[in-house]
């Protein structure tokens, strides 16, 4: 029996929507026997394995300074200033473009091993808000500015329980309640009579407004540090409009490794890498 295979996660950064969809569409028919990626959206909560940086977007250029050994970058055009990641000339052909990435993934898979061995953390935690400029500022104001850990449950709406006993196995270590229902009735009721600290909320629940329900939720009195995200299928058609106004953090596309999951949880729950 073959083992599931999940995607590399990229990032496209500072792409307009024609190019973006003709590169999410072009890796997407990634060949069979290497590795698969797939596109995250705008709104995705999980890290990147890769980056794909436009090279002619200053912007997109600055961001790659989070880029390493372990979230490695590719540059598609030819920028004006020297960056130490490799470049892919326009127009992209597909097998110099996943010849790179190949590259990079085993790159990747090195670094990875070599911060397992000295057990280490895979990344330093990210900002929540990207600084373009040198900070200069004293470390012990971003202490102070840091929340301890969240104590609220986990809540998993979801035609089955499967993903709560998964979840709750895989946060086992942090004793953090995790809840489950299938009703949008039950999940509003749920939030109002307990404390909960992150929804996830499989789309493909049957019978649930995802947008709606996710509006209820929030419109509780205790809710504003609620986070909604929303498990989506390739499938699944994305509203941002919709979701921003609903109170979505944000989403995970699915399928989703184990250590996405954990890393987004760990990160709304202002748990420790």
């Amino acid at each position: 029996m073959h083992a599931k295979k999940y995607p590399f996660a990229v990032r496209l950064i500072g792409f307009g929507g024609a190019e973006g969809a003709h590169i999410a569409a072009a890796l997407a028919l990634a060949p069979a026997a290497g590795p698969a990626y797939s596109c995250l959206l705008d709104d995705s909560l999980q890290e990147p394995d890769l980056v794909i940086a436009n090279g002619d977007d200053l912007k997109a250029l600055a961001a790659l300074s989070g880029a390493s050994q372990v979230r490695p970058a590719l540059i598609v055009g030819q920028p004006r200033a020297g960056f130490p990641f490799p470049q892919l000339a326009r127009p992209l052909e597909p097998p110099r473009l996943f010849a790179l990435l190949a590259q990079l993934v085993g790159q990747r898979a090195d670094a990875l091993a070599r911060i397992t061995a000295r057990g280490l953390p895979e990344l330093p935690e990210r900002r929540r808000q990207q600084r373009l400029d040198v900070d200069l500022s004293d470390p012990a104001l971003y202490l102070n500015r840091r929340r301890g850990p969240c104590g609220g449950a986990i809540l998993i709406i979801d035609k089955g329980g499967a993903l709560r006993d998964h979840v709750a196995k895989l946060m086992d270590q942090y004793r953090l309640s995790v809840e489950w229902t299938d009703s949008a009735t039950a999940a509003v009721r749920l939030c109002d009579e307990t404390a909960v600290s992150v929804v996830l909320l499989n789309t493909s629940t049957p019978g649930i407004d995802p947008y709606a329900l996710c509006a209820s939720i929030k419109a509780q009195p205790g809710a504003v540090r609620s986070a909604v995200v929303f498990l989506v299928s390739p499938v699944f058609q994305y509203d941002p409009v919709r979701a921003h106004a609903a109170g979505v953090r944000g989403l995970l596309d699915k399928p989703l490794a184990d250590r996405h999951l954990v890393a987004t949880l760990k990160k709304l729950l202002s748990l420790p890498r």
